[in-house]
């Protein structure tokens, strides 16, 4: 894990209202864990551990805005006067994977390996990208430590990100789901919140071929949420694991801004979103999430940000 650096107390600032149980807040309810340790601790139930990619090097070959790798630092400072209540579990932040010298294959190698260790150790991931790059080092991740499941992958995105990998360019945050549906067999991809006028035809096509099961964003409404929510149902049975990714992009720009490609038509952060979302956190099923593509370069007074730390807040609350 050479690319990996623990984080520490510093990265973590937030408001202070004292140390009383019932005025506690993230920051002070955090523990920090070096995964270069050797004889690290099986974790508590019901444990978080919160995990950075700082990387947008797929988002560069793939011809996006670069900004963000400095994503995990804008998640952390946004999730960080979250209050405690009693029900919140235990919180590590347990560092970060960090993409120097453009060489992503290796930061996604990294990456995987850190959360085959965490899965290994009993903790729930969290992961805080970082371009959707993120997505194919955190599958390998997940495959390693379940080699033989049948992983299910919901992907809120308004794009496919299916595209093959182009020899002279490598790998980007638009191949990840072509790799993993040409790798893998036992994986079964759903994409909500497709948006047509984001993905060509070709595009359209190769999710086909790959089997892959999607939803446009036009679907996110509330005469078609019970069929959104069935469909989803449905799906988790036939998975033995659950693996939830989040582009911001698939929100409507006024709510994300900060993004590499905003969609100015894109889903709303609302009931039928949050329906969705809150089905596969309650599942038993869902073992990992990661939140990718905030750019705080690109960012509206921490809009994208703070939208993006609800729905860290949820997947640790397991609710909305």
């Amino acid at each position: 894990m050479s690319l990996y650096i623990p984080t520490t107390p510093e990265h973590w600032q937030g408001r202070y209202d004292g140390d009383a149980p019932d005025l506690k807040r993230w920051h002070q309810h955090l523990r920090y864990m070096n995964l270069e340790h050797p004889g690290l601790a099986p974790a508590n139930k019901g444990a978080v551990a919160i995990l950075g990619f700082a990387c947008d090097e797929g988002v560069r070959r793939n011809q996006g805005r670069i900004g963000a790798a400095q994503g995990p630092a804008a998640l952390r400072a946004a999730c960080a006067s979250f209050p405690i209540h009693e029900a919140c579990p235990e919180l590590w932040d347990v560092g970060t994977v960090h993409c120097p010298d453009q060489d992503l294959e290796q930061a996604q190698a990294s990456l995987g390996q850190c959360v085959t260790q965490l899965l290994a150790l009993g903790y729930r991931p969290l992961l805080f990208g970082g371009g959707h790059e993120i997505t194919y080092g955190h599958y390998l991740g997940l495959r390693q430590a379940y080699p033989r499941a049948r992983i299910g992958i919901v992907n809120f995105d308004a794009h496919f990100d299916i595209r093959p990998v182009d020899p002279a360019v490598g790998p980007s945050s638009g191949t990840g789901f072509w790799q993993i549906t040409q790798a893998d067999s036992l994986v079964s991809c759903l994409t909500l919140g497709i948006q047509p006028h984001s993905n060509t035809a070709q595009l359209f096509a190769l999710a086909k071929a790959a089997g892959l099961q999607y939803h446009t964003g036009a679907e996110f409404n509330y005469e078609d949420r019970p069929t959104l929510l069935k469909h989803l149902r449905t799906w988790e049975r036939d998975v033995d694991l659950i693996y939830v990714t989040i582009c911001m992009d698939v929100f409507a720009a006024a709510f994300a801004p900060g993004v590499s490609a905003p969609a100015n038509i894109g889903i709303l952060p609302d009931k039928v979103f949050r329906d969705c979302l809150q089905l596969l956190l309650q599942s038993p099923k869902c073992m990992t999430m990661d939140i990718a593509e905030l750019n705080p370069s690109l960012d509206i007074d921490r809009h994208t940000a703070r939208l993006a730390a609800a729905w860290a807040y949820a997947y640790v609350y397991r609710k909305l």
